[in-house]
């Protein structure tokens, strides 16, 4: 079963992906991001693909540059997340194949980079938006709209964020954090994932 659950490993180096890209796998989240302020992040996107791209999508976050679309492309990334709304990105990410992630945070954004070809919108930070303006921003977007909320939202908040509409969500501290090790990740993962199926059920 394919979740909706971003991986944010902010901060990851490319000694550590292999380890922790096999612990989100296997706990089942399909959908990694490197911010490209990490250390050396385009390497550990270029890993993260040949180990883990048959099973995953994965690719940058924090991309804020049309000419860095064309480096994830080229590192084997699939996915480009970014914390703002730019139609250079989106159209350039687009135009290369990749799936696109603006961050966005009101009415006119979201449109705006629905109108340029998002695959989806990333709502952040979502604790300034909170569920109800989800709830209220999502009345007015096409119903198929994919959008994922990102920043302050954890496990114990989730069912609360899909009765408000939202698809699904980003985790990057809740999961990751420098010099956590995999086996942590594991743990975090697995009750994410829970936490995410059993709040998908309600």
């Amino acid at each position: 079963m394919s979740r909706h659950i971003i991986a944010i490993l902010r901060g990851i180096t490319p000694q550590e992906v292999a380890g922790v890209g096999d612990a989100l796998v296997s706990a089942g989240i399909d959908r990694i991001e490197v911010p490209l302020n990490s250390p050396q992040p385009f390497r550990s996107i270029e890993a993260l693909a040949q180990g883990f791209g048959h099973h995953a999508m994965v690719g940058a976050g924090t991309v804020l540059d049309p000419q860095d679309v064309d480096r994830v492309r080229d590192a084997g990334g699939r996915l480009v997340v970014s914390p703002d709304c730019n139609p250079a990105v989106i159209e350039r990410t687009k135009t290369l194949g990749l799936a696109s992630y603006p961050g966005v945070a009101s009415p006119t954004e979201c449109f705006t980079a629905l109108r340029h070809g998002a695959d989806g919108l990333k709502f952040f930070p979502a604790f300034l938006t909170g569920p109800k303006g989800i709830a209220a921003i999502r009345a007015v977007l096409p119903p198929q709209t994919a959008t994922y909320a990102v920043g302050g939202v954890g496990p114990a908040d989730f069912a609360e964020w899909f009765a408000a509409g939202i698809t699904g969500f980003g985790i990057g501290t809740g999961l990751y954090t420098p010099g956590r090790s995999a086996e942590d990740v594991a743990r975090r993962a697995a009750a994410i994932v829970a936490a995410y199926d059993a709040a998908r059920e309600t």
